[in-house]
């Protein structure tokens, strides 16, 4: 038993000095792409729910408010 848990340790700490001693940086260029887009997708979608409540929404909900505490009218 201590055996088998000797060699996963053993297992674990060379997996991670593999990690650690790895020099490659092709995850940062990728990581800063994903952000990037996210970031424009993001300033997109904002864009767009912007526009359709200024131009549709609150005009409409406005009118209708008003008309709902229009008495005399």
């Amino acid at each position: 038993m201590f055996e088998k848990i000797k060699n996963k340790v053993c297992s674990a700490v060379s997996s991670a000095k593999a990690v650690i001693t790895n020099k490659k940086a092709e995850g940062y260029v990728d990581s800063g792409v994903k952000i990037l887009i996210a970031v424009v997708i993001g300033a997109l979608l904002l864009a767009g729910l912007y526009t359709l409540f200024n131009t549709n929404i609150i005009p409409t909900l406005t009118t209708k408010i008003n008309s709902l505490f229009n008495y005399a009218g």
